[in-house]
């Protein structure tokens, strides 16, 4: 086995880190990007490891792996990796990676209308530039839907209520304010415990179906805590994958949160702000009111800012007893 040598360019979006990964991956290969992902959970799962886990990453590590279209008319397909796989959808993962593609050349488009494949389904994202430079980059979701409002027993909570809603992946909202949970970061190992207890519980209790009737889809993302914030209209703490903290406000869950404001009728056409754990925000409305396979959903718009922070070669040594990769806490 020789050493294995894998190119990145470092950013992030709101804080949330991406990698996105250059050169020395190998191929990918299906005829959609949701088997392409299964391909790449069965046989390249040790360079997703390599990438996200210590020693070269850290518990909360994102990634993403640009490849060809899976359409004929789409300008790049994209497989997105965290600490436990591969997500079938990740907005703040689309706003870096349509800065840093074309402002590194990664892939061609139109500036206006760029066509991205994912696991989830389209994407169409808009780069806007000033001066120059690309500042905010904006997309249109897959469909986004409520599916079903649920109570469920939790360790040290007790009965807790979700909603339960698709924004490109499934997640569990829940109000931080009605458990006495602070959303920051000097709380984040109680809201890790909480939200992997929550996530837990909802597998547990709740069959998740996607109208789609693709099964790859029909599982839990993670848990969104969400309460008022003053300066703007609430703020989002995401607890994702296996334990993960978003560092942003998560733009698939601000999809979701746009489609349970807008089945309650609280949200139209307007922009909304939700912040992060950090205090940084994403902005979201709704599009459109569409039929989702005969399910009510809604085409969100997310809008964001992304950064570079700058490139790294990472090499892998067959003969490096920690070359799995590891997670401590």
């Amino acid at each position: 086995m020789n050493q294995i040598k894998i190119t990145t360019i470092e950013a992030h979006t709101a804080g949330e880190p991406l990698r996105i990964i250059t050169s020395g991956y190998p191929d990918v290969p299906g005829k959609t990007i949701l088997a392409r992902r299964a391909y790449a959970r069965e046989h390249l799962d040790h360079l997703r490891r390599m990438l996200m886990l210590e020693p070269r990453g850290h518990a909360d590590m994102y990634g993403a792996l640009l490849m060809p279209p899976a359409t004929d008319d789409g300008d790049v397909g994209v497989l997105f990796l965290h600490n436990e796989g591969y997500s079938t959808m990740c907005g703040h993962g689309i706003i870096a990676m349509v800065k840093v593609g074309l402002e590194h050349g990664l892939f061609a488009a139109d500036e206006s209308d760029i066509k991205i494949d994912t696991p989830a389904g389209r994407i169409r994202a808009s780069a806007h530039r000033q001066d120059g430079v690309i500042t905010d980059v904006s997309f249109l979701n897959v469909p986004s839907f409520v599916f079903a409002e649920v109570a469920v027993d939790v360790p040290e909570l007790g009965s807790v209520p979700c909603t339960i809603a698709y924004g490109g992946a499934f997640y569990a909202y829940v109000d931080a304010d009605a458990l006495g949970l602070t959303l920051d970061a000097v709380h984040c190992q109680e809201l890790i415990r909480h939200g992997m207890a929550i996530k837990r519980a909802v597998m547990r209790d709740c069959a998740l179906k996607h109208p789609s009737g693709d099964k790859d889809l029909n599982f839990l993302y993670g848990t969104i805590f969400v309460a008022k914030q003053d300066g703007a209209h609430s703020r989002n703490v995401c607890i994702f994958a296996d334990g993960e903290v978003d560092r942003s406000p998560t733009g698939t869950g601000v999809s979701g949160r746009a489609a349970i404001h807008h089945a309650r009728g609280e949200l139209g056409s307007e922009w909304i702000r939700i912040e992060s754990i950090l205090g940084t925000s994403f902005d979201v409305r709704v599009v459109e009111s569409v039929d989702l396979a005969g399910a009510k959903a809604i085409v969100p718009e997310v809008r964001g800012r992304a950064h570079v922070t700058g490139k790294a070669e990472f090499w892998l040594d067959p003969d490096d007893p920690l070359r799995d990769g590891f997670v401590i806490r």
